[in-house]
């Protein structure tokens, strides 16, 4: 038996053990380099929630919004949409009280505020410089923030 042969009995006999261990061991090896790269390249910060600009368009089309409700609809058919459209108001104010930290209420059911938390929380946001328009409907007692 020469050396070429005795190589090629040792490689017949290894490989099945060698692709067996690479098929039991590729998950671990496979996890650890994904570890060190992604210790190596950190993710960029993400943000937590839509853009502040959002968020104040979205507050004030839906102050606009809850106001012509108020001023228009017939009772039956606005109390629904009513609900509906303070249920998002609340939502987003939320949303921009986390945004520009101001100290807020987490509702318990979500989204879901009073109207005077609802109020209050409107009257902090406008306070923190958040551009809302001035008559906000029955959240203020006089329509102004």
């Amino acid at each position: 038996m020469t050396v070429l042969d005795a190589g090629k009995l040792i490689l017949i006999v290894a490989t099945p053990t060698l692709l067996g261990a690479a098929f039991l061991y590729a998950p671990r090896w496979w996890s650890a380099l994904t570890r060190y790269w992604e210790a190596r390249h950190p993710a960029p910060p993400e943000p937590l929630g839509p853009p502040i600009e959002q968020l104040a368009a979205d507050l004030r089309r839906l102050l606009r919004l809850h106001g012509s409700l108020m001023a228009s609809a017939h009772m039956a058919m606005r109390a629904h949409r009513l609900w509906a459209v303070e249920a998002a108001i609340g939502m987003r104010a939320v949303e921009a009280a986390r945004a520009l930290d101001i100290p807020h209420r987490e509702p318990v059911i979500p989204d879901v505020l009073t109207r005077a938390e609802l109020r209050s929380l409107l009257t902090e946001l406008a306070a923190a410089g958040l551009a809302l328009p001035a008559k906000v409907g029955p959240f203020t007692t006089d329509g102004r923030l």
